[in-house]
């Protein structure tokens, strides 16, 4: 589904695309952020998951922990999102609802 967005697409177009895709993502300048609130074991796991596949991807997001949230951010500075980055993202999303699942 994602691929489709890019094939016919502008770069221009791939951040507003991405949000309108990945319900509870916010913009900031060219990057996507997500806060989910989850516990510490939660961030650990969602953490360990979303490392195999930046890497798979070679990207980098920052992850950080602040009382009981989470903050992941998507992008590089004023580069444009890319497809690689939105797939990132949407994998997130999976990885989050898989360690959140009771």
């Amino acid at each position: 589904m994602l691929r489709a967005l890019f094939g016919s697409r502008t770069r221009h177009d791939y951040l507003s695309d991405a949000l309108t895709l990945l319900s509870g993502w916010t913009r900031e300048g060219e990057q996507i952020r997500r806060t989910l609130v989850i516990d510490d074991t939660q961030h650990a796991a969602l953490t360990e998951r979303v490392k195999v596949v930046a890497d798979a991807l070679h990207l980098r997001p920052e992850i950080s922990r602040r009382a009981d949230h989470t903050q992941i951010r998507v992008g590089h500075g004023n580069e444009p999102l890319t497809e690689g980055e939105v797939l990132l993202a949407a994998r997130i999303e999976d990885a989050y609802r898989t360690v959140t699942e009771s």
